[in-house]
């Protein structure tokens, strides 16, 4: 019996399906890795022999284009010309082969392929494509030749994440400037990621990544899946600032789109040969992508396979990325992508409404990748709660080390927008951010990039709105809307982060309260840069309010790193009730109180603990991170005996409790 069966008793009824999807896993393996003869690191190759690649002898070129009946190779090197030289042969199984002398393509050649089928033609760039740039003038994409003569060589090539636990910053390189522009690689690297390393992150999860004809689809309407977004830089630059990254000890993740394409027919991959039988669906109904207006892969195909495995080593071999969050995996294993589905029960896990081809991909790309890297990090963004995702391979899962908790930054949404303060229950609190199965690792986190984009607003904004224009300095009267929000942020935030069980995530700038919404830059703001940077002298400016949320964020995370395997350790509620709006809880020797209630402040709340000694280590009321610091920090506070607690070593620890705050408390070592 597989694991995953024997680990949750309530999926017996759907032993059938599962082993069903195992069996398809292992039958699909079997055939890529030819009954075992090669591994399936030795079937993700692709990327070594398609495409442009310089040899001693020559350069050579390759594309897969089955449906074609003529290909030309066209560029800069001959004028954009159909020359019989450029002229691709037909191999075997559907491959094209150019092969032309060292001499005759050079170092920033731009290039494409002009391609004829049956009844048409079209001007394509090469799917595996290693570098695409966009002509400034007619905004037209080509590929071009990278090949510099002293190519980057990497300091770190074995470097291994930090995950105990993953403290991820999310981040989009280009809009990560302050000035309205697309900020770049090197930009990144010299002026970013020291604020991460010294804000406690230990890993960063990089957005559009991978090339994309239109910015403001935030980098998920792909085009060319091996070409590292040109907008930021170039490769040599990217693999310079992961290279950086390791020096500070921080793990770079790739935010990877496997779960459509962007449906472009020049710029893209959807009629390379122009049939639709090549890697996206040939079924009209299963091609589109309605709610996304793309189009998406049919994993049912060997070479589909090949093409997005072989992407998949790629990102990590070539650029040295430390693992991928897959983004879209509910898309990818319901037919219904998931759309206007509630996801009841586990008869909605295994009710035949699952595309049985993408779970299987998922699965290989599990094995895939760490097989490649066995210390790679893999996420899912997957919203259903599927069972088995982060189970190994193996026990019957998918493979993936993490499932983001996409709950919680949606009950926070709701609770600022439907509750009155009062109505802020420490039982459906503890509830949501602790609601997850007991065998998965999951990353938490208040908001990312998803909940302030347009339309939408930080969590910050929606606290305070209007009032940040005008009172966030701190020589101004401040008002009861800011002070509620400098609050509530940092309580949010503390409880959301100190009980995961594998990881929290935060998105650039949130740490210390960005303002507004995420808009990047097209038709209807009249193409403007004003949403889409960051606006760091916001945090630098000691005159301003923001610096407490971030000084506050850096405290949090330095409290989370003391505790060894913090992800790891018990999480033990102490105490909850609703009517006064508490919640305590432990972790290893660390006590943690919240007061929710928007008015009333308690003197000596009495809380079972542990017998000993506390000390307030951490509170978001302190001066320093923007309170009124009602609480001293010095002060020892003892448990009270009661015969009735002390057997079991418990005693009354008696505090105080301002509104709408929270202290997280050490116990003093017994010895």
């Amino acid at each position: 019996m597989l694991n995953i069966l024997k680990n949750d008793p309530w999926l017996t009824p759907y032993a059938k399906a599962i082993e069903g999807r195992h069996a398809y896993y292992e039958e699909r393996l079997s055939q890529l890795t030819q009954d075992g003869s090669i591994s399936l690191s030795d079937f993700a190759t692709g990327y070594l022999y398609f495409g442009l690649h310089k040899t001693s002898e020559g350069w050579v070129f390759r594309e897969w284009a089955p449906n074609a009946t003529e290909i030309f190779l066209v560029g800069t090197f001959n004028q954009w010309q159909h020359q019989e030289s450029c002229r691709l042969q037909r191999k075997e199984n559907g491959v094209w082969e150019c092969r032309l002398p060292l001499g005759r393509i050079r170092h920033g050649d731009l290039y494409k392929l002009h391609v004829y089928w049956e009844d048409g033609f079209g001007e394509r760039i090469p799917a595996w494509s290693k570098r695409v740039v966009q002509d400034q003038e007619t905004f037209l994409f080509s590929a071009q030749v990278w090949e510099p003569e002293k190519k980057y060589q990497f300091r770190n090539n074995y470097f291994k994440a930090d995950v105990s636990p993953l403290l991820i910053y999310e981040t989009h390189v280009g809009m990560s400037t302050e000035e309205e522009r697309v900020g770049t690689y090197n930009e990144f690297r010299e002026h970013v990621l020291p604020r991460i390393k010294e804000n406690g992150y230990n890993a960063i999860q990089v957005m559009a990544i991978q090339e994309h004809p239109y910015y403001a689809s935030f980098g998920y309407h792909v085009s060319n899946f091996f070409a590292p977004s040109s907008r930021c830089g170039t490769p040599d630059e990217l693999k310079e600032l992961i290279d950086t990254a390791h020096d500070m000890g921080i793990a770079v993740i790739m935010d990877i789109v496997h779960s459509h394409a962007v449906k472009n027919e020049t710029e893209g991959i959807s009629r390379m040969d122009g049939s639709y039988d090549l890697y996206i669906h040939k079924n009209p109904e299963r091609r589109y992508h309605k709610a996304w207006d793309s189009v998406c892969f049919d994993y049912g195909k060997n070479e589909v396979l090949h093409f997005l495995l072989s992407n998949c080593k790629y990102w990590l071999e070539e650029f040295k990325f430390d693992g991928f969050r897959f983004d879209g995996v509910t898309s990818m294993i319901y037919l219904s992508h998931g759309l206007e589905e509630t996801f009841t029960g586990y008869n909605d896990y295994y009710n035949a409404g699952q595309d049985g081809d993408a779970i299987c991909y998922l699965t290989l790309a599990n094995k895939l990748i760490h097989e490649v890297n066995p210390n790679a990090i893999t996420i899912a963004e997957e919203v259903s709660g599927m069972p088995g995702l982060t189970a190994k391979p193996d026990e019957g899962g998918y493979g993936f080390d993490y499932r983001m908790a996409m709950n919680i930054p949606d009950f926070w949404i709701r609770t600022i927008k439907e509750k009155k303060d009062e109505e802020w229950l420490p039982s459906a609190i503890w509830w949501e951010i602790t609601n997850r199965r007991a065998d998965e690792k999951t990353i938490s986190y208040a908001e990312s990039h998803d909940q302030a984009l347009v339309g939408d607003k930080t969590i910050i904004f929606r606290l305070i709105d209007s009032d940040m224009y005008w009172y966030m300095s701190k020589w101004t009267k401040s008002t009861l809307r800011v002070d509620r929000g400098i609050a509530l942020h940092k309580m949010i935030r503390l409880v959301t982060a100190t009980t995961i069980n594998g990881g929290y995530l935060n998105f650039t700038g949130n740490e210390f309260g960005h303002p507004e919404w995420i808009d990047f830059p097209r038709e209807g703001n009249n193409w403007s840069y004003q949403y889409a940077r960051r606006q760091w002298h916001l945090a630098d400016d000691t005159n301003l309010k923001y610096h407490y949320l971030g000084d506050f964020d850096k405290a949090m995370l330095e409290l989370i790193k003391s505790v060894p395997a913090f992800q790891d350790t018990p999480l033990i509620k102490i105490w909850d009730k609703d009517i006064d709006c508490i919640l305590a809880y432990m972790r290893d020797n660390l006590l943690f109180v919240f007061n929710f209630h928007p008015l009333q402040s308690y003197f000596d709340y009495g809380i079972l603990v542990p017998q000993g000694e506390y000390k307030i280590v951490l509170d978001t009321d302190s001066k320093a991170f923007g309170g009124f610091g009602l609480n001293d920090s010095k002060v020892s506070h003892f448990t009270h005996y009661d015969p009735l607690y002390a057997p079991h070593n418990k005693g009354w620890l008696q505090l105080y409790l301002p509104a709408r705050s929270a202290i997280v408390m050490k116990i003093k070592d017994s010895q």
